[in-house]
């Protein structure tokens, strides 16, 4: 899965090692780079795939071995083939196969180890590398984080000012040692000065007003530009938030270039540039794609991970679990949302290893400490009022807020992103962003709370009123003396300046919810974890001020007659922004156990987790009434990647022999003779034919099944055997068996094939349920599956074929016969 190659763009169907340069916007491809859909493309079926067309070279060097060096000939039959068994780009890995080379490697260094002290060390550097390759990945996700959030901070502060004493610091910082600032104007400084200051001289009046404003705009929309061109030119992988690509590379599929170098190196770059530019995204999604492209470096120094794409799945996981725990600062939540949300294949050990590389990603981030506050993240908050029963009520109606939130993200967001496709706007991806960059900073610049970064939204809105806070949110009135104070409690009638800023909060909710639908799938990294908490934060705290006035001004009602007595603490408003936060993430990505963790973690207290958990079900409740798929789930679907949710149930009662392809008007099945075939016609079937594996039978009369054949396998050895085997000629017999058919004594050297045959396919009978096909293809990762009669072979079903089976019938549609492409 190296990723040298700057400008990968998918490959084309002539060749494997398609790499094909950018010159366009048209030709920044969305998703990941590239669109499959598979309804009209063929990229993972076994049989359909994307293989040479009729008349190419079959010389494949993607993946495979450099050949032997060695000039005397060696037995082809004994040593292993260079290539056979590695795979294409955008195709999907055989778990079945890549554990079974896992447990014969383990078996062949253990029956060394005793041998010798060099065979032991081996043995002992083979048992280490899974804890090795995690931990060089927890140290590498920790030290990028802190890099992206030091770096995210100064330059979003750099839209409005300088520090003049030393330009490395942001604009907290820069105060920290000057004796001039007051409680109310804490972030005011000599040694801070504004863009207006710098330029006119003058901090106040109506041109100092424009010329900040115009200068806002200007990095807004500098930072945005430079970022959306290094993807496009460098790393067109490098957009998005990266985690539906990340399921499905877990759920087994190739995308190589995907977690390589120059898109860590892009990624981590334009990450800062798009946070600092002020659009509505997060950069803790992403920061779970930087961590697995970390894992996926440094598995290739580990040839156990590196040789092996399902152990390399493992480290994967558990570098999604390191990226989770430092965008949030919770290794639990970590491991519980790589295992809930993204990770495919889950074993014990890979729940350990994710585990401890949490913790070591989570160790170096605090040793860096970015924020100066000893915490992982900016808005970690601890609240000491306890809340009460009749809180429930608003909990679970910011729940099913949430709820109809995400439902009505996912539904316009994939509305969009489908009709960006569809149309020539999709095709300029670079005006697209600086247009909706654009318009972020103009709209976003007279309202304080869209201005300042979303991060620090929602720490503000997650603080509690206390005697150090000066946000206008704190704004109360004192009951003894009818001045403004901050005192402790909570519940005091609310000053104009709360009004005023729950005005404000309300047009920031109005323009986070409509930005943030047209932010999500540009060609820039974009997070949607943030805003999705920010838009939650907002609508949770303006219910809470709201609950706490009303409990102010009728504190004798009977909901807050028993709790709510006069003069004591009843209602937290940061609560109710918190739970509002994790109530809108729930409802966009629907994770439930992972999301409460992870919302627990950062407050630091069990107190409110049942009135997040309250919360958060509900949203997930009401999501799901109007569409069981999370935006993850929707934009794979959309992309067109091949990915089986585990989730999804089947409740048809089809069986196999209604998936299977040939369908009843389609020619018959391509199949494979065992001893009967020259290596002429064995070439005449791939170059006729576009199909990525064949069946091997006994003969054309019988029809009984032998094994099954990959094609690339097929054509690697057929050009391997010419490379090292004199005598072979085109009309050499092929033959899969273990000994060689009887030939007249001058037929030219046979070609032995057995070692490339997989002698164990799966297979079902024609009148096996789809249910249970589908429940094989999810737990084992099945490529394809024979389908047999009596043992003679009928049919095949892949993993295409089942995508498309489960399409037509959410669309409640009758399987068509004729308008799918045969796989014959």
């Amino acid at each position: 899965m190296e990723s040298e190659q700057l400008y990968h763009r998918g490959y084309c169907r002539n060749s494997y090692n398609s790499i094909a340069s950018a010159s366009s916007d048209e030709e920044l491809l969305d998703g990941a780079g590239v669109i499959m859909d598979f309804h009209t493309t063929e990229d993972d079926n076994l049989l359909d795939g994307d293989a040479a067309s009729p008349g190419s070279n079959y010389a494949m060097t993607n993946g495979g071995g450099a050949p032997s060096s060695s000039t005397h000939l060696l037995d082809f039959l004994e040593e292993p083939i260079p290539g056979v068994g590695t795979y294409d780009d955008f195709h999907t890995i055989d778990w079945v196969r890549e554990k079974c080379k896992d447990r014969e490697r383990h078996r062949k260094i253990n029956s060394k180890k005793k041998e010798s002290a060099w065979e032991f060390t081996k043995s002992l550097y083979d048992a280490w590398s899974g804890w090795l390759v995690v931990t060089l990945t927890g140290l590498a996700s920790g030290a990028l984080a802190g890099l992206i959030d030091i770096a995210a901070d100064w330059m979003n502060d750099l839209k409005e000012g300088v520090c003049l004493s030393a330009m490395w610091f942001n604009h907290e910082q820069c105060c920290w040692t000057s004796n001039e600032t007051t409680f109310a104007e804490r972030d005011k400084c000599p040694q801070w000065k504004s863009w207006a200051e710098l330029i006119l001289g003058q901090a106040e009046g109506p041109g100092s007003y424009i010329m900040n404003y115009f200068m806002y705009i200007y990095w807004a929309l500098s930072f945005a530009f430079l970022a959306v061109c290094l993807v496009k030119v460098f790393a067109p992988y490098a957009c998005g938030s990266g985690i539906p690509e990340i399921k499905t590379i877990l759920s087994g599929f190739i995308i190589r270039g995907y977690l390589g170098k120059w898109t860590l190196m892009i990624k981590t770059i334009t990450l800062v540039l798009a946070v600092a530019s002020g659009l509505s995204l997060g950069k803790e999604g992403p920061l779970v794609h930087v961590a697995c492209c970390c894992g996926n470096i440094f598995s290739y120094l580990f040839p156990k991970y590196s040789k092996n794409e399902a152990k390399k799945r493992e480290v994967l996981s558990a570098a999604s679990a390191a990226g989770v725990s430092v965008a949030f600062g919770a290794p639990i939540g970590g491991v519980l949302f790589s295992l809930e949300e993204v990770s495919y294949y889950f074993p014990l050990k890979t729940l350990w290893r994710s585990f401890f590389a949490a913790l070591v990603a989570a160790f170096v981030l605090r040793s860096i400490n970015p924020f100066g506050n000893s915490r992982l993240v900016l808005f970690y908050v601890e609240y000491h009022t306890p809340w009460y029963l009749f809180e429930l009520i608003p909990f679970i109606l910011l729940g099913v807020f949430g709820g109809l939130w995400g439902a009505f993200f996912i539904r316009a967001n994939i509305a969009w992103c489908r009709r960006r496709k569809l149309t020539r706007f999709g095709k300029y991806p670079v005006l697209e962003v600086i247009l909706v960059a654009a318009v972020t900073a103009v709209v976003a610049f007279p309202n304080p709370y869209t201005r300042q970064n979303t991060s620090e939204l929602i720490k503000e809105l997650f603080t509690d009123c206390g005697p150090l806070e000066s946000s206008q949110l704190c704004q109360y009135r004192s009951q003894m003396n009818g001045s403004r104070a901050f005192t402790d409690n909570p519940n005091r009638p609310a000053e104009p300046g709360v009004y005023s800023a729950m005005w404000q909060l309300c047009l920031a909710l109005i323009f986070k919810i409509i930005m943030t639908i047209f932010t999500f799938g540009l060609k820039v990294p974009s997070g949607l974890f943030i805003p999705s908490m920010a838009i939650g934060a907002i609508a949770g705290r303006i219910v809470g001020i709201a609950m706490e006035q009303l409990a102010y001004y009728h504190h004798d009602w009977f909901l807050f007659k028993e709790w709510c007595e006069v003069g004591a603490d009843c209602i937290t408003p940061g609560l109710y922004a918190m739970v509002g936060a994790a109530a809108c993430l729930g409802g966009v990505t629907r994770m439930t156990v992972s999301l409460v963790v992870i919302v627990f973690e950062l407050t630091g207290g069990l107190e409110y987790i049942v009135p997040l958990m309250a919360a958060v079900m509900t949203s997930k409740w009401v999501g799901d009434a109007f569409g069981r798929e999370g935006i993850y789930e929707a934009h794979i679907r959309l992309n067109g990647y091949p990915f089986l949710d585990a989730k999804e149930e089947f409740t048809h009662t089809t069986l196999a022999r209604d998936v299977m392809r040939p369908r009843s008007s389609d020619p018959p099945l391509a199949v494979l003779t065992q001893d009967d075939l020259t290596v002429e016609e064995l070439q005449g079937v791939i170059n006729e034919t576009s199909y990525n594996g064949f069946p091997v039978i006994v003969s054309k009369e019988s029809q009984r099944l032998v094994g099954f054949a990959l094609r690339r396998d097929i054509t690697i050895a057929i050009e391997n055997a010419r490379r090292k085997q004199e005598g072979i000629m085109l009309n050499s017999r092929v033959y899969f068996t273990q000994h060689a058919p009887t030939l007249p004594a001058d037929s030219p050297r046979p070609l032995k094939l057995r070692s490339i045959l997989d002698m164990s396919p799966f297979t079902v009978t024609d009148h096996t349920p789809m249910e249970i096909v589908v429940d094989i293809f999810r737990k084992l990762g099945l490529r394809q599956c024979l389908v047999t009669h009596n043992g003679i072979v009928l049919g095949i079903i892949t993993k295409k074929n089942i995508l498309e089976h489960l399409e037509e019938l959410k669309q409640h549609t009758e399987p068509p016969i004729n308008d799918v492409r045969s796989v014959n």
